[in-house]
């Protein structure tokens, strides 16, 4: 079965490129906000020690500290003004879609259309503010638990360090806005793309001298590469990977005229969950251990807790697994309404065949949804489990994890089908602009 994408990029003549002055200015301008983000992750926040800080962070990195690390493009291990990065603002986006299904007076506004969903953005900034004040408090007041890290510790400190991470994941949100409608592709997802992207050359070169070193085989550097390609191709093949469901609409009459009946397709994509059950997984594991490590007192419940869930431990496995394949389940249930989507079609007189309309569709596609999304979370979990074992068995950086390259690959494929999205438009602009000189020569 031949994909959307793959359709789009057979109908796009590549040399159109050239001549397709818009695209350039939105790729200049998408290139040149991601170029200022990455200026902003080497801006150390005032008032610290970036030596202390940086060595406090590499004796305590075993933990979610990490994760955030590799999302902001190293800017929490510089502890730059940009630590917090855009998480604050996709943390509120998912929030929100959560509470949207929750309360009826957001689910009305997200049926009001434009209107509506710029209300919910608004909401969704205002949360924003509150989740990335709540984080960078937390942050200034764990810079001042450690010895040497800030120069003169007080309110003045935790005040200066809210407002400073605060306001830069506001503009990093407004960046990313700004990437989302004068430039190509979604820009929070090219932000975060950015940071996992800027720390894979320093990752490659770390691998190629633990090998030059000895401390990992020739072999094995060999056989992650090959396992990278082929999980990169996995990735692609399920990310595209659909079930069409049949809809048939039949024949309807306007006035004197009679149409015919019409066939289509309701796509259901295997994964349509993305990448949020890999990170909220990992940030629940991980926060146990980076919570320890903190703390002065390694023994105790804290101390228990993250010798078990260390990487590559057995109860870490089972329930990484177990929280991938939760959230998979729980997020394609609250973004994916098959009642909905039965309703909808009643209304505009489709139905598929052989399956009444109305409650028993609405059963039908739950039934293949939920099938799929078996398909789907497994999916998931061996992508973000081989890395984990490499990680833990290998000593392999943590970029060539799962959840690393699942962003990198689904965001490169959104904007690249954004790309020629942009470039069919062009060519029809160009054929429709002929087709008027030639009525007017004629």
């Amino acid at each position: 079965m031949v994909s959307a994408a793959e359709q789009l990029a057979a109908n796009v003549n590549w040399s159109a490129f050239g001549k397709a002055e818009e695209l350039k200015k939105r790729i200049w301008f998408t290139l040149g906000a991601l170029i200022i983000y990455r200026f902003g992750t080497y801006i150390p926040l005032p008032g610290i020690d970036p030596a202390a800080f940086e060595a406090n962070f590499t004796g305590n990195k075993q933990g979610v500290l990490e994760l955030f690390n590799m999302f902001s493009g190293g800017a929490v291990q510089r502890m730059a003004i940009f630590a917090l990065n855009i998480m604050p603002y996709i943390s509120a986006s998912i929030i929100i879609q959560l509470l949207t299904s929750v309360f009826p007076t957001l689910e009305a506004l997200k049926k009001e259309g434009e209107s509506g969903r710029k209300v919910i953005n608004q909401y969704t900034r205002y949360l924003t503010v509150v989740l990335a004040a709540f984080q960078a408090y937390g942050i200034a007041v764990g810079l001042e638990s450690q010895a040497g890290v800030v120069t003169e510790p007080g309110w003045f400190f935790r005040l200066s360090t809210v407002l400073t991470l605060m306001g830069g994941t506001m503009f990093l949100m407004w960046l990313g806005e700004q990437i989302t409608s004068r430039g190509i592709g979604n820009g929070s997802s090219l932000i975060i793309f950015a940071g996992i992207v800027a720390a894979f050359p320093a990752a490659i070169i770390n691998t190629l001298e633990l090998g030059r070193q000895g401390a990992i085989s020739t072999g094995v550097i060999i056989g992650v590469l090959a396992m990278s390609i082929g999980v990169i191709a996995f990735i692609v093949f399920m990310e595209r990977a659909q079930r069409r469901l049949l809809i048939t609409y039949p024949k309807r009459q306007q006035g004197n005229k009679v149409y015919e009946g019409q066939t289509s397709f309701l796509p259901l994509k295997l994964n349509t969950s993305g990448v949020i059950p890999p990170i909220f997984a990992s940030s629940l594991l991980l926060l146990p251990t980076t919570i320890a490590n903190f703390s002065q007192n390694q023994t105790g419940v804290l101390g228990m807790i993250s010798s078990y869930l260390g990487h590559g431990r057995p109860l870490y496995m089972v329930a990484y697994v177990a929280l991938i394949v939760f959230f998979a389940f729980f997020y394609t249930a609250i973004v994916f309404n098959p009642v909905e989507t039965a309703d909808n079609l009643k209304k505009h007189g489709g139905f598929i065949p052989g399956i009444r309309p109305g409650e028993r569709t609405a059963q039908y596609i739950d039934t293949i949804l939920m099938r799929i999304t078996v398909i789907g979370a497994a999916y998931l979990a061996v992508i973000c489990l081989l890395p984990e074992m490499l990680i833990s068995y290998a000593a392999l950086p943590f970029y060539f994890g799962g959840t690393s390259l699942l962003i990198v690959v689904s965001v490169t494929m959104d904007t690249v089908a954004q790309i020629l999205g942009h470039l069919q438009a062009h060519q029809y602009e160009g054929l429709v602009k002929k087709a008027k000189l030639r009525g007017r020569r004629r």
